[in-house]
C-alpha cells in the first residue's frame, strides 16, 4: 500500500441489488470459520464486484455493522487484489470476525478469494 493510505489496486464494483445477492447463491462456496464467500463467474471481463451480508443470528445492529465494516476494509486496503475480472463475490460475515486480529482477517479473506484452502 502506497504511503497516502490507499489501496493500490482498482476497488471492485459493489453488489447492491437483492436479485445479484441471489444470483450469486448459484455459485461455488467457499467456507470457512470467518465468513462465507460465494462466488459467481459472470462471464465477462469487467471488474469484479462484491456485496457483503450478516445474518440476523449474529447479533444485534451494532455487532452486525461492525462485522461488515471489517469486511469491507479487508477488501479495501488487501484482498481486492485477488478478485478476479467477471465475478461477483458475497461475503457472509459471521460472529468470530470481531475476535480476531485484523492481520489474520486479511490473510484469511485473502486466501478464500484466491480460491486456496
Amino acid at each position: 500500500m502506497p504511503a497516502t493510505g490507499k489501496p493500490k489496486g482498482a476497488t471492485p464494483g459493489r453488489l447492491l441489488k437483492r436479485a445479484e445477492f441471489l444470483a450469486a447463491r448459484g455459485g461455488e462456496k467457499r467456507r470457512g470459520r470467518l465468513f462465507l464467500v460465494e462466488v459467481l463467474k459472470r462471464g465477462d471481463d469487467f471488474a469484479p464486484r462484491v456485496g457483503y451480508t450478516v445474518t440476523r443470528k449474529v447479533g444485534n445492529a451494532v455487532a452486525r455493522n461492525r462485522i461488515r465494516r471489517r469486511l469491507k476494509e479487508a477488501v479495501r486496503v488487501h484482498a481486492a487484489d485477488d478478485m478476479a475480472p467477471g465475478n461477483d463475490y458475497v461475503i457472509v460475515g459471521r460472529e468470530d470476525v470481531l475476535a480476531i486480529p485484523f492481520g489474520q482477517l486479511k490473510a484469511e479473506l485473502s486466501r478464500r478469494l484466491r480460491g486456496t484452502r
